[in-house]
């Protein structure tokens, strides 16, 4: 759980190779401009696999960095990227942060959209359940949604 927990961090490590001009767009990406933003888990599995090259081998940390960075934009209904893995092809570490980074993304704001209360975001994980998102991994947040409702306000932006 520690090595998961300090893996975490980096997922989104790739997305250093997407230009700006997509990054920070205040829409919607177009069809092309979504396409550059999915080669993030790409990109971000193919730099730790480099720091893996230059130290000479993996340690834990890294080995499930490299699993969440490149598998956590995966759907458990096979529809996600980069490698269209279904169900349990995806990495556990990865479903675990596709529930966390996923309820992340609704309750923050985005140049495309408004930032979800709780609530609101919890309705829309539940009907993302067995599409999005492993099921199981799921239920298990939602045993605990009261801590991660806790989360936000404890690390909220000073201008939020």
């Amino acid at each position: 759980m520690e090595l998961l927990y300090r893996s975490a961090p980096p997922h989104d490590i790739g997305k250093v190779g997407i230009p700006d001009r997509i990054l920070l767009k205040p829409g919607l990406l177009d069809r092309e401009e979504f396409e550059a933003m999915k080669l993030h888990a790409v990109y971000g599995r193919d730099t730790i696999m480099l720091v893996e090259k230059h130290i000479g081998g993996t340690s834990g940390f890294l080995m499930f960095a490299r699993e969440i960075a490149h598998s956590h934009q995966e759907k458990w209904d096979g529809s996600g990227y980069p490698d269209r893995l279904a169900g349990e092809q995806i990495p556990l570490s990865a479903r675990l942060m596709a529930v966390a980074d996923g309820y992340d993304a609704l309750i923050s704001r985005r140049g495309y959209k408004p930032a979800f209360t709780h609530r609101q975001a919890l309705d829309m994980m539940r009907k993302g359940r067995g599409a999005h998102v492993d099921p199981d991994v799921l239920d298990a947040f939602f045993e605990i949604e009261d801590r991660f409702a806790a989360i936000p306000a404890e690390f909220r932006d000073a201008d939020a």
